[in-house]
């Protein structure tokens, strides 16, 4: 997904700050290296239109991981 449509709602919606999710269809919520290079994309954009992206959770079967900013940055 485009980061211009990861933030479309937020724009419209005049939002200072976004928590992003997905699911992990393996059923595992461990965080890859593409969702820590996606966030990390992502915290980027954020800061050039001034949305903060607090957090990136990724969902699997029973349980969530969070793909901490402090840990990617």
């Amino acid at each position: 997904m485009h980061p211009r449509e990861v933030f479309k709602a937020a724009i419209v919606a005049g939002a200072s700050a976004v928590l992003l999710m997905h699911n992990h269809p393996s059923g595992d919520p461990t965080p890859s290296r593409e969702d820590k290079a996606v966030t990390d994309r992502l915290d980027e954009v954020g800061k050039l239109i001034g949305i903060t992206v607090l957090d990136h959770i990724v969902v699997g079967d029973d349980e969530g991981g969070s793909v901490s900013l402090r840990e990617v940055l």
